[in-house]
């Protein structure tokens, strides 16, 4: 079994783990590489650190036919993975250093177990779809795509934008708002979901459209299948708005047309056994559980 590891920032209050973490690979004798940058913020920390191979870009990454990623962080950083790994789709393994934790589900605790069942071949694996972007201007490069959403918003000012969406060739609305999340099932718990979205399991096949503080109060929430495409043009009183993709924004006008698709890259995230993610909602959201009772 070959790992590759994959960080974006460590502090001083997840070092205790991260020390234990490695000090587990190495009495398990695991052969692993490690991303350059996140390697160098765990050296400025740890001195003592004995540095493995290490990798920087996704070329050198597949040089080394690692089996599997493991994340080590929290939801952002596996975004920040499956952009990294674009077309290379191996499976992913988050252990959870953040908060929420929808898709870093491996908790600290859980460390030892998610090691013997990627040695056993005994986890999940839940295929996740990605949201494409493709317009006239190349805003992304090879990174146009996402796992939980792009958005259209406003920049540099109070005004709301005007969003015409078309569906399939079809128009579908005008959303006079702060912006449009177009999210899929797996965003469908993120910014969609603090906006008055659904949630979407992650099967269902299915795109969400929701609108960011609409003006009009009969605007709400739809889901489409992730089969259709979707046409949008923005405008605005400064004529400059953000898109992003994830965590990635850039400035775009209002002369672009941008079409929004399902990409043909999907994520594999890995599960521990018998996972699954209603349990996830019940322990990332409390449901099922009265608080009356504490």
């Amino acid at each position: 079994m070959k790992l590759a590891l994959f960080g974006q920032y460590i502090d001083v209050s997840s070092l205790t783990y991260v020390k234990a973490f490695f000090e587990l690979l190495d009495k398990r004798k695991v052969d692993y590489c490690i991303y350059s940058q996140y390697s160098d913020q765990i050296q400025a920390l740890w001195p003592e650190f004995d540095v493995p191979r290490q990798y920087q870009s996704r070329e050198e990454l597949m040089e080394e036919k690692a089996d599997y990623v493991i994340t080590l962080g929290g939801d952002g950083t596996i975004l920040s993975c499956v952009a990294f790994l674009g077309s290379a789709e191996i499976p992913i393994m988050g252990i959870n250093l953040g908060r929420l934790g929808f898709l870093a589900s491996t908790e600290m605790r859980f460390t030892e177990e998610a090691l013997r069942v990627l040695r056993d071949q005994t986890y999940q694996v839940s295929h996740r779809s990605l949201i494409q972007v493709d317009m006239d201007l190349d805003l992304f490069g090879d990174q146009s795509f996402a796992l939980n959403d792009f958005t259209l918003h406003k920049r540099d000012t109070s005004s709301m934008v005007i969003i015409k969406a078309s569906v399939d060739g079809e128009y579908l609305n005008t959303y006079w708002a702060d912006g449009l999340i177009i999210a899929t099932p797996t965003g469908s718990t993120g910014y969609s979901l603090s906006c008055g979205g659904p949630i979407l399991f992650p099967r269902s096949g299915n795109f969400v459209l929701t609108p960011i503080a609409p003006h009009n109060l009969n605007v709400r929430p739809i889901v489409i299948p992730d089969s259709s495409e979707i046409l949008l043009e923005i405008e605005g009183r400064s004529g400059q708005f953000l898109a992003t993709l994830d965590s990635r924004s850039k400035t775009i006008g209002e002369q672009h047309k941008i079409r929004v698709f399902k990409s043909e890259i999907k994520a594999q995230l890995i599960q521990l056994p018998e996972t699954t993610f209603s349990e996830t909602l019940q322990q990332k959201m409390g449901w099922g559980s009265d608080i009356r009772n504490f």
